[in-house]
């Protein structure tokens, strides 16, 4: 554990308690990051990022304060933790009870996520070399009009002190990379994405991942279903048997069972932007959210994925909990402060966007257990459905009861078996219906995480790196083409 970081970390919190606060803590942080972009056969851009800063929270009488400085002089971070106490004395009087924190007993550690291979250690060259050679494919299509490949880099070091006695040190590295292709014709537009929409697949590894997301084994491929969507019947409209996978089945999952189970939502603490949440306290143990099969816990212990620490924003272990279980609600994602106001522990939901962001509870991995079904026995076993696993657009109300999704692609099912590409699919339900009509989800062979880094919360908005770990899952009576007019 660096010294130097080490006791200005301890400084902090130890003037905080000089001066009034009965809780401190103090988060050093040093960001990295690197985003390339290439598009049309060009370099269209190339950002790399480099960043470092203290954020200090205060508790003095019963209220939270928060300061934070990119400057690390002694006499700069006094100054950041004059501003958080002078903050949360004059925020007191605002608080309708004072702040209570679970107890969390001390810990001194160091944790890394698993990386082989540093991205920032590989050279630019070979890193746009990969994405040139598999966006070359696309443009090989005819038909295509614009292709795009991109690749996200991301390595954060934390230092985190409390007044508890906690002293943290954990690093962790993402890397993430994907292609796309679009195909214009004079009325349409068509896109399709690998291996997933809006950027790729990202998680928690090294630079030995890119490689492993075969992007040029996929590229003519994804370029061809472009082309071949102009020409697409569209999605046919009416109740059908819905199957969601891949990605698509991720954003359900992070919509309607994520941000509805964030207990700071449920309490009212992001009402005025993000929205509040149906799961209201009563509901916990007394609600039948899906079918008996359907399984949703909070894992940020789970390998490879984008939610997955050694530790939160205030020094809580990551742990995996049941949110939902037989398909009742059973549990919510909850700080020390959102716990404690329930008589619960918390299960390390706390997480901030970098040192200049006060932490709120955040996702980790959110993810849909396993069944028992192959994929194609469920396909068999559809009379009359639409498979959809790539997102293309997503709408919900703010207690995320009302939804509508749309996929780039669909696959129409008719007697057990395939028979064609359909544009535009389209499906829309609400959220407890929808999971309770669930009966039938794909076994492990299909389960996978998918990263999700761009989860905007609170206000100022904040961005989260989150995951979900999905395999395939079959919906029954689902509105089915509804959004595009003929």
């Amino acid at each position: 554990m660096p010294v130097i970081e080490r006791d200005l970390a301890q400084l902090a919190v130890d003037t905080a308690l000089q001066r009034g606060a009965t809780y401190a803590d103090a988060r050093i942080i040093r960001l990295q990051t690197e985003q390339l972009d290439i598009r049309n056969g060009n370099v269209n851009g190339i950002k790399q990022h480099l960043e470092v800063g203290i954020g200090i929270r205060v508790l003095v009488d019963g209220a939270w304060g928060f300061a934070a400085n990119p400057d690390l002089k002694k006499s700069k971070v006094e100054i950041a933790v004059d501003r958080a106490i002078a903050l949360a004395r004059d925020s007191a009087h605002l608080y309708h009870a004072p702040v209570v924190l679970a107890r969390r007993a001390p810990i001194v550690t160091v944790w890394k996520s698993p990386c082989q291979i540093d991205p920032f250690g590989v050279s630019l060259e070979d890193k746009l070399g990969f994405l040139f050679e598999a966006e070359e494919e696309m443009r090989r299509v005819k038909g295509i009009a614009f292709t795009e490949a991109g690749m996200d880099l991301w390595k954060e070091w934390q230092l985190f002190v409390n007044s508890d006695g906690s002293q943290i040190e954990q690093e962790i590295v993402q890397t993430g990379s994907g292609l796309s292709a679009t195909a214009v014709s004079d009325t349409d537009v068509q896109t399709r994405s690998f291996p997933s929409s809006f950027g790729g697949q990202f998680k928690s590894a090294g630079y030995e991942l890119i490689p492993t997301l075969n992007l040029k084994d996929n590229a003519q491929r994804v370029a061809e279903e472009a082309v071949q969507l102009l020409t697409a019947k569209a999605c046919p409209v009416g109740e059908k048997t819905l199957i969601l996978g891949g990605s698509q089945l991720a954003l359900q999952v992070h919509e309607s069972c994520g941000h509805p189970v964030e207990f700071d939502r449920v309490l009212g603490h992001e009402a005025d932007f993000a929205g509040t949440s149906f799961l209201t306290p009563e509901k916990r143990n007394n609600f039948q959210y899906g079918s008996e099969i359907v399984n949703i816990v909070a894992d940020a212990t789970a390998p490879g994925g984008l939610g997955s620490f050694g530790y939160d924003d205030e020094g809580t272990p990551a742990q995996k909990s049941d949110i939902i279980k037989d398909g009742r609600f059973v549990g919510y994602l909850m700080s020390r402060e959102t716990a404690e106001s329930n008589e619960m522990e918390s299960n390390g939901a706390m997480r901030a966007q970098g040192w200049n962001h006060t932490p709120i509870v955040r996702m980790s991995n959110i993810n849909l257990l396993p069944g028992d079904w192959e994929l194609q026995a469920m396909i068999e076993s559809t009379e009359d459905g639409i498979m959809v696993c790539d997102n293309r657009s997503w709408s919900i109300d703010d207690k995320r009861l009302n939804f509508q999704f749309g996929g780039e692609l669909g696959w129409e099912i008719k007697g057990g078996k395939i028979v064609g590409m359909v544009k535009n699919p389209t499906y829309t339900g609400i959220t407890p219906q929808f999971w309770r009509s669930c009966d039938a989800i794909a076994n492990q062979n299909h389960y996978q995480i998918w990263g999700t880094p761009n989860c905007g919360k609170g206000q100022p908005m904040q961005v989260a790196r989150v995951g979900h770990g999905v395999s395939y899952a079959r919906f029954q009576n689902v509105k089915v083409g509804v959004g595009y007019a003929e």
